[in-house]
């Protein structure tokens, strides 16, 4: 991984961290728990970063820039963007399901490559890794901030339309961690999908994506 920017000390480190639950077994464990430590050390450099970015604003500003940084859906787009897919280890029944470009698999990688990083090689090598992945999101976060169901809701109040429609269209993975997939439709028939660890989340993601699909379009 090269893209990744860090040589590791102990190789294992990172093998865990590409290793999903579709592969696992005793002796070659999952990322799920490197995952939790990673979104924890991710959390930490975004919300230091946020805060030198703008000393000045209040935490009514601040929160929404974090949680654009941190969002599954960010987390995905900085594995895309390091081919990180392409190295993941995943069992024949993820592969051929196309696990390989799921948000959800790739953002839990992403931040498990992160915690495998600071457990390499510490808080500072994390951070340095994380602040470069993610850096011109850092600059440009303002842009991202913005809710996306209001931000869809308002689009669609602009064109006289009923508010958007979100319906959960079928939930996955073992009860204590369910996955959640959710659809919205506008009255006009567009509509988008997208899943997550938490239904909100997953209306979220579906409405970025379909302001996403609008913008496009425009």
């Amino acid at each position: 991984m090269d893209r990744l920017g860090h040589s590791f000390a102990d190789p294992s480190l990172l093998q865990r961290a590409l290793t999903h639950s579709s592969l696992s077994s005793p002796t070659r464990p999952d990322n799920q728990r490197m995952e939790f430590l990673g979104d924890r050390v991710l959390g930490l450099v975004m919300a230091e970063a946020v805060l030198a970015a703008d000393p000045e604003a209040r935490e009514g500003l601040l929160a929404p820039r974090f949680n654009a940084l941190v969002r599954k859906e960010a987390c995905a787009d900085v594995a895309r963007q390091i081919d990180l897919g392409a190295a993941m280890r995943l069992g024949k029944s993820e592969m051929s399901a196309g696990g390989r470009r799921r948000v959800a698999l790739l953002g839990d990688a992403m931040e498990a490559v992160i915690a495998a990083v600071y457990l390499d090689a510490g808080f500072a090598a994390a951070q340095a890794v994380i602040l470069r992945l993610w850096g011109e999101r850092i600059a440009t976060v303002e842009d991202d901030a913005r809710d996306a169901k209001t931000a869809l809701q308002e689009w669609a109040q602009a064109r006289r339309m009923p508010p958007p429609v979100y319906e959960e269209i079928g939930r996955s993975g073992p009860d204590h961690a369910p996955l959640f997939r959710v659809r919205v439709t506008l009255d006009n028939g567009q509509h988008a999908e997208a899943e997550a660890k938490a239904k909100r989340q997953a209306e979220q993601a579906a409405a970025q994506a379909l302001l996403a699909r609008l913008d496009r379009e425009a």
